[in-house]
């Protein structure tokens, strides 16, 4: 091949122009990377096209499209880099193979950066082993952060991660380095080049996914434990969605700074323009979800660690939608009588809401990244907790001031066991927990339901306490099941049965 042809050819191939992924291209092609794409909708492309050219004005244009895979591969440099936006699971596989048969060679590299499960990533490796390289990068910010900057998760081969990293580092949200703030840009064409970019190689091939499956199920958490607070605050208090969107602005100026508090301040303060109300007001109390909260509850259970406020907002998004069972439920269950707050403590239940928000959040990603610690244990990955806090500072929807404190606790401590255990959030949280526990308390006298807000208030307290009841479900274990138990004066290695029929009680050593 002729240099002049080579210059011709585009960096890299992409299929897939949806949402994501049109946003994707147009990062690329403002970072100077030549685009070649490819999408089964043609309106798609056309979409892409309009929207790039638009945006390019007079500078030429570094978007192109073709109309199957054989012409991708063409238009494409080798050994090529082909990055996918499809929808997890089979559309995955068959792109992979419909490209094989295109004539993929084995040192060409595939990127999936969907939300696909992160064992099925682990599978499809070893499958196309030896024939691509399949390599994978989780994405996280939404269509915003897509197009101006998103928080990248990669993981897979090492070689094909000293090919993929100048992309990433280039395209990805970028945070100050002196104070951890994303740096922010919305203008099409003007990418920002300093700061410290919010990507970085997480490990073997299904680490990313695996930590991006974890920020979703902190996300479904966060987001949850927000709604409670305002749940409080219009119950019991008796507030306006608007006031309470001024609430929450002056929060997202303290600890709990953060994008969802700033969009939820957005949402509540936002009317409808048909009907005047807010518009909080009209939307339908029935939330939706697309399975990577579930996914992280599973593999909580699986990898037997407690990450109960996680399930918690998982199981309030299916309670919401039992709506039907649930308003026939309100005008027949009863509940204690509401105790409306009158203005002279509204101040006070206000602050106490938020150092309960506060402390609950600290909880939640001690959670996330136990579990995070505890899967790379079992899967033989190497997590550099620190630096997967740096990356989550931007682009991604749990971006917050917050995560700069949790990835400086990981930087005085790379083996920290847990965040509880970091001195600056335990400090935290002993100054808050009483504001925390009345917080939880007045909302459960009040019959307002708060379950992750206190699930986390249960996990701090089981946490931090030496001798469980366990010990009597052990011997119920024991008595029905012949289970078996150690004792605390013998070797935890010891196993002991009781002959609970016979009258003497005989203890058994196994």
């Amino acid at each position: 091949m002729s240099d002049s042809l080579s210059d011709s050819l585009c960096d890299i191939g992409f299929i897939g122009a949806g949402v994501m992924g049109k946003n994707l291209i147009l990062n690329l092609a403002d970072n100077g990377y030549r685009v070649c794409a490819f999408d089964l909708d043609q309106s798609r492309l056309n979409a892409l096209l309009d929207q790039h050219i638009r945006e390019r004005g007079d500078l030429p244009p570094l978007v192109q499209t073709c109309n199957s895979y054989t012409e991708l591969l063409a238009k494409v440099k080798a050994p090529h880099l082909i990055i996918l936006s499809v929808p997890a699971g089979a559309p995955v596989d068959d792109v992979c193979n419909k490209l094989l048969d295109a004539g993929l060679k084995a040192d060409d590299i595939v990127v999936d950066t969907g939300n696909s499960l992160w064992s099925d990533s682990v599978e499809r490796c070893k499958r196309y082993e030896g024939r691509l390289i399949f390599f994978t990068t989780a994405v996280s910010g939404g269509e915003m952060g897509a197009r101006f900057g998103p928080s990248l998760m990669p993981s897979g081969d090492p070689y094909a991660w000293s090919r993929i990293e100048p992309v990433w580092h280039a395209i990805a949200a970028k945070v100050d380095p002196a104070t951890g703030q994303p740096i922010e840009r919305s203008v099409p064409g003007k990418p920002v080049k300093e700061g410290e970019p919010c990507a970085a190689y997480i490990g073997p091939i299904g680490s990313g996914h695996y930590v991006k499956m974890v920020h979703n199920g902190i996300e479904y958490a966060d987001m949850q434990m927000i709604c409670e607070a305002y749940h409080v605050m219009r119950s019991a208090l008796g507030m306006a969605p608007a006031d309470i969107a001024q609430v929450l602005r002056e929060w997202n100026k303290g600890p709990l700074n953060s994008y969802l508090i700033n969009i939820s301040a957005e949402v509540l303060a936002t009317k409808d323009g048909e009907t005047g109300q807010p518009l909080v007001d009209v939307i339908l109390d029935r939330a939706g979800q697309k399975g990577t909260g579930l996914w992280t509850a599973v593999s909580s259970l699986e990898v037997g660690c407690p990450a109960p406020s996680i399930a918690e907002a998982v199981f309030a998004r299916a309670l919401s939608t039992r709506k039907v069972l649930r308003t026939r439920a309100s005008k027949k269950l009863q509940g204690p009588e509401l105790e409306a707050v009158g203005p002279a403590r509204r101040a006070e239940v206000i602050a106490q809401l938020h150092d309960a928000l506060y402390c609950a959040k600290i909880c939640v990603y001690a959670q996330g990244f136990d579990l995070m610690k505890l899967a790379a244990r079992e899967q033989g990955w190497q997590l550099n907790f620190a630096e997967i806090a740096r990356i989550w500072r931007a682009g991604c929807i749990i971006r917050a001031a917050f995560l700069q404190s949790i990835s400086d606790a990981y930087e005085r401590d790379v083996k920290l066991s847990n965040l509880l255990l970091d001195d600056f959030f335990a400090g935290q949280i002993a100054e808050r927990q009483g504001s925390w526990r009345r917080a939880v308390a007045d909302a459960t006298l009040n019959g307002i339901p708060v379950p992750a807000l206190s699930s986390a208030l249960s996990y701090y307290d089981a946490f931090r306490t030496e001798s469980l009841p366990a010990n009597l479900l052990q011997g119920q274990r024991d008595f029905f099941g012949a289970h078996t138990f150690s004792r605390v004066d013998r070797p935890e290695q010891e196993k002991y049965h009781v002959q609970w029929s016979r009258p003497e009680r005989p203890v058994v050593t196994v």
